[in-house]
């Protein structure tokens, strides 16, 4: 197998703001795995929170395409991938996850099934997905919530974290009235304190939040599951549940897991989160970086075990360099193609290096 990647600049329609930083773009780096005249592809983005630059992705994709060259087919290094034999140790999660998705993308399209079917899965899913609202004034926000719910969308997911919580509060309630049939997500990113959550989510209850994810800061899990036991709405940690250790100590004592491919290892690392929690009253939530339909069509073709989907990164973009998962009309699906069930726009790839070469 031959493997080649290419650095690309994903621009934001707007920067957005969330409680510890305010992104207008990010790259991403394409990985194309090469076997008998197919190929497949996968995506890593660049994020500050997780330490990944360009450089580093490439980097990681280079030892990867190494180890590569030493299986004969796809499904073998599949395989490989999912002991830990290929892209373990200190491989980065998002790096794993992009091999591991090109790999299953060669797969599919070699075989002629759509990924969920190569995972057993047998329909194919199509399922509401949340759009964000970043931090901004009431009247954007506002004016954002009614032309989302005119488009199709039926959950919000709104920002927040602000040094003022009246200013979240005012926020959310300006979106609930002007989305009043709307389901509403709340997303601190871990801005609050312990106190300020206890006296902050009721008030976000009587709004009509559905949910809220990671609200205190990450690092104390114990915290986090005390909070969720006295909270007026479900708690769902992120930034506290990145791998499966997490997750285990957490299930049952959170009422949902942001499951993010790129944080825990792919798709297979999130099945077995899945199995994990299943029946211990921890549900899944899908969640996303910002990155193009490549990035995101992977967790697209989990999307039926979620109870909460978040997969709406590639909305969020001027231009988005794939299709093939649907989302502006409110919901993410999977296209019918073989693999990914994604297809460049208007670019070509393989004009970039190989993997590895000066």
């Amino acid at each position: 197998m031959k493997a080649a990647t290419r650095t690309v600049r994903l621009d934001l329609a707007e920067p957005l703001r969330i409680s510890r930083s305010v992104m207008a773009s990010r790259d991403a780096v394409w990985l194309s795995v090469e076997h008998g005249g197919v190929t497949g592809h996968g995506e890593a983005v660049t994020s500050v929170y997780y330490g990944l630059d360009a450089a580093t992705l490439r980097r990681c994709f280079a030892d990867s395409a190494r180890e590569l060259s030493r299986y004969p087919d796809p499904a073998a290094a599949l395989e490989a991938l999912r002991t830990g034999e290929l892209a373990g140790g200190a491989t980065p999660p998002a790096v794993r996850a992009a091999v591991e998705a090109a790999l299953l993308d060669l797969v599919g399209v070699r075989t002629d099934r759509p990924v969920h079917r190569v995972l057993g899965f047998r329909q194919p899913p199509a399922v509401a997905t949340a759009r964000t609202i970043g931090i901004t004034s009431p009247l954007d926000a506002a004016a954002q919530a009614r032309a989302l719910t005119a488009s199709g969308f039926q959950v919000l997911k709104v920002k927040a974290g602000l040094p003022d919580p009246e200013e979240d509060v005012e926020r959310l309630r300006v979106v609930r009235d002007a989305a009043p049939h709307a389901r509403l997500l709340l997303d601190p990113n871990g801005a609050w304190t312990p106190r300020r959550a206890a006296a902050l989510l009721p008030r976000f209850a009587a709004l009509g939040v559905e949910a809220v994810e990671q609200p205190v800061a990450p690092g104390d899990p114990e915290g986090l599951a005390a909070l969720a036991e006295r909270s007026p709405l479900p708690v769902i940690a992120d930034e506290d549940a990145v791998g499966l250790e997490d997750v285990r100590r957490l299930a049952g004592r959170v009422h949902g897991v942001n499951v993010k491919l790129a944080k825990c290892g792919g798709v297979h690392a999130a099945l077995r989160i899945a199995e994990t929690v299943a029946g211990s009253g921890t549900a899944l939530m899908l969640g996303c970086l910002t990155a193009s339909s490549l990035g995101l069509a992977p967790a697209v073709h989990l999307a039926g075990l979620a109870r909460w989907t978040d997969l709406d990164g590639h909305l969020l973009l001027a231009h988005d360099p794939w299709t093939g998962i649907g989302g502006e009309d409110g919901y993410v699906r999977t296209s019918g193609l073989p693999g990914l069930g994604v297809e460049p726009r208007a670019v070509r790839l393989g004009r970039g290096a190989a993997v590895g070469a000066p």
